[in-house]
C-alpha cells in the first residue's frame, strides 16, 4: 500500500504519497515521494480519486520519475480492492523472460523451468496489476496481454488449462503510444482496450509548487538518515537556494530532486540549506543568480547546449569523456538497464554500447527494481 500522510508545510496541510518502506528501498530512477501542492497537481489527485473509486483500467502517461508507479498505488489504494498490489517493470525482463514472469510456467515449460510458478497477474488475483513501460512490451506479448484483458483468464506457458483471473490493470508509460501505433510497434486494439481512464502526469517544472515541499520533505528525510539534527543540517533552505531550486528545469523530476537534496544534506554544514551546498548545473544556479538565461524548459537540445557552453567557460578536464560517460550511464538507467532498449534509443549497436558499458564500468552494475 501507499503510504499517505498529512504534514503541515509552510502554506498548508498537504496529502504526500510515499512508496512503503521508502527509506530503505535501493537507489532506483523511481519517484519515491508525491505532494500535491501545485494546482495542476491538486487537479491530478482529484482525478486520480475519482479513476480509482471505479473499477476501469487505467493509463498513466508521464516523464520517467514523476511518481507514476505512487499515482498507480493511490489508485489502487483507493479501490478498496482486497487483493495485492504487484508492479512489474516491463522494461526490466528480456523478451524470453517477460511471457514467464506474466502468465507464469508449468514444470519443464523451458530449460531450467524445475517447478511450476505462478505469474504475475495470478498473483494480483482480487487485487491490481501495475505494468510499467508497457510501451516497451514485444508485440507478440501485447496479444497475450490483449486476450487476458478479454477474457480474464490465463494460460501458463506448458499449459492448456486457462486459469481465471480478477486484475484490475493500470498502464504506465513515458513514451507516446499513438506515435508507437503509427509506427507499428504497439498494437492498435491494445492500445484502445487501454484507453480508458487516461491520467497525464505533469514533470515536475511544470508544477513547481510541488518543489519547495518535496524539497522539504526529503531533506527531512535524510536529515534524520544522516542522524543531523535540527540545529545542524536541519530541512531549512535560503531564499537563493529556494530561488535555484525553483529556476532549474529538473529534467530527472523528482528523482534528481531527492539525489540533489541528499547531497546538499550531506555537505551542508549550517543551519540552513545554501545555493553552493546544491549539486545543480552551473547554468541554472547562474540563473537563479540573475545571471544568464536558461534556455525554455521545452527546448532541451537548447538547455544541453547551454550547459555545454557553461562547462566549456569552466574548463572542465576530461570533458568529452565526462560526457560521454553520462549519456551511456544516463541511457542505460533511463532504460532499467535493458541494453537492447538502451543501444535503440542511443541508436547505436548493441555491440557498440556493450563496449560502453564495459569502457565506464557499469556492467555488473544493476537497478534493484522492487516488486510488491
Amino acid at each position: 500500500m501507499v503510504t499517505t500522510t498529512t504534514t503541515s508545510l509552510p502554506s498548508a496541510p498537504q496529502k504526500i504519497l510515499t512508496l512503503p518502506h521508502s527509506e530503505s528501498l535501493a537507489l532506483s530512477i523511481r519517484a519515491k515521494a508525491l505532494v500535491f501542492n501545485d494546482p495542476q497537481s491538486e487537479q491530478l489527485l482529484r482525478q486520480v480519486e475519482q479513476v480509482g473509486a471505479s473499477h476501469a483500467t487505467a493509463l498513466l502517461i508521464g516523464e520517467t520519475g514523476t511518481g507514476k508507479e505512487l499515482v498507480a498505488r493511490h489508485i489502487h489504494a483507493c479501490s478498496q480492492r482486497g487483493g495485492p498490489f504487484v508492479a512489474v517493470n516491463c522494461g526490466a525482463f528480456s523478451e524470453s523472460l517477460i511471457d514467464a514472469e506474466l502468465f507464469g510456467h508449468e514444470s519443464g515449460a523451458f530449460t531450467g523451468a524445475s517447478h511450476a510458478r505462478a505469474g504475475w497477474f495470478e498473483t494480483a488475483h482480487g487485487g491490481t496489476l501495475f505494468l510499467d513501460e508497457i510501451g516497451d512490451m514485444p508485440l507478440a506479448l501485447q496479444v497475450k496481454l490483449l486476450r487476458v484483458l478479454q477474457e480474464r483468464q490465463v494460460v501458463r506457458l506448458g499449459a492448456r488449462q486457462p486459469i481465471p483471473v480478477d486484475v484490475r490493470l493500470i498502464a504506465a508509460t513515458n513514451v507516446d503510444l499513438t506515435e508507437a501505433v503509427q509506427a507499428g510497434r504497439f498494437r492498435a486494439d491494445l492500445f484502445y482496450r487501454l484507453h480508458v481512464a487516461v491520467l497525464h502526469l505533469p514533470p515536475l517544472r511544470e508544477r513547481p509548487g510541488d518543489i519547495l515541499p518535496l524539497a522539504r520533505h526529503f531533506a527531512d528525510i535524510y536529515r534524520r538518515k544522516l542522524g543531523l539534527n535540527a540545529a545542524a543540517g536541519g530541512s531549512g533552505f535560503s531564499a537563493a537556494a529556494e530561488q535555484a531550486l525553483l529556476a532549474y528545469g529538473w529534467p530527472g523530476n523528482i528523482r534528481e530532486l531527492e539525489n540533489v537534496i541528499h547531497y546538499a544534506m550531506i555537505v551542508c554544514r549550517r543551519d540552513t540549506v545554501e545555493r553552493e551546498d546544491l549539486r545543480l548545473p552551473h547554468g541554472a544556479s547562474a540563473a537563479a543568480a540573475g545571471g544568464e538565461a536558461r534556455p525554455p524548459a521545452g527546448d532541451p537540445f537548447g538547455a544541453i547546449q547551454h550547459a555545454l557552453r557553461q562547462l566549456l567557460d569552466r574548463k572542465q578536464p576530461e570533458l568529452y569523456e565526462a560526457l560521454e560517460a553520462l549519456v551511456v550511464r544516463t541511457a542505460f538507467e533511463h532504460c532499467g538497464e535493458n541494453q537492447g532498449r538502451t543501444a535503440r534509443e542511443l541508436g547505436i549497436s548493441r555491440n557498440i554500447l556493450r563496449a560502453q558499458l564495459k569502457r565506464f564500468g557499469l556492467l555488473g552494475e544493476r537497478l534493484i527494481l522492487p516488486v510488491d
